[in-house]
């Protein structure tokens, strides 16, 4: 999932082989949210992610990725991130990280039953 930056918001990244022509799909979504994560001016984990897959990515040539910083707030960031290769768009996504903070919690505790034989 290492990418090379080569701008401010703008990443490189290389496929590996799986044996296919094609790349594959989570390795791109993994490096795209790499990218978004790369441009936070404070750690903020990940917890909203939509992606699109538009075109089979070659496994031959690199992927750069563009990354959109399309807001930080107090709470919450939200990155666009448009994955291309050889000048068209293979994949974009939309994710969104928020602050860790207390909240309000909606599961309710184990029941007590007996342990297992």
């Amino acid at each position: 999932l290492s990418l090379e930056r080569l701008e401010d918001d703008l990443f490189r990244g290389q496929s590996r082989d799986i044996g296919t022509k094609y790349v594959f799909g989570g390795q791109v979504l993994g490096q795209a949210l790499s990218a978004a994560q790369a441009t936070m001016t404070s750690p903020r984990p990940a917890h909203s992610l939509h992606a699109y897959f538009l075109r089979a990515g070659d496994v031959e040539a690199p992927i750069v990725y563009d990354v959109d910083r399309t807001r930080d707030g107090g709470s919450f960031s939200v990155r666009r991130v448009t994955a291309i290769q050889h000048g068209k768009v293979i994949f974009f996504c939309a994710a969104s990280f928020q602050e860790e903070e207390a909240g309000a919690e909606h599961q309710l505790s184990m029941p007590e039953v007996p342990a297992p034989e």
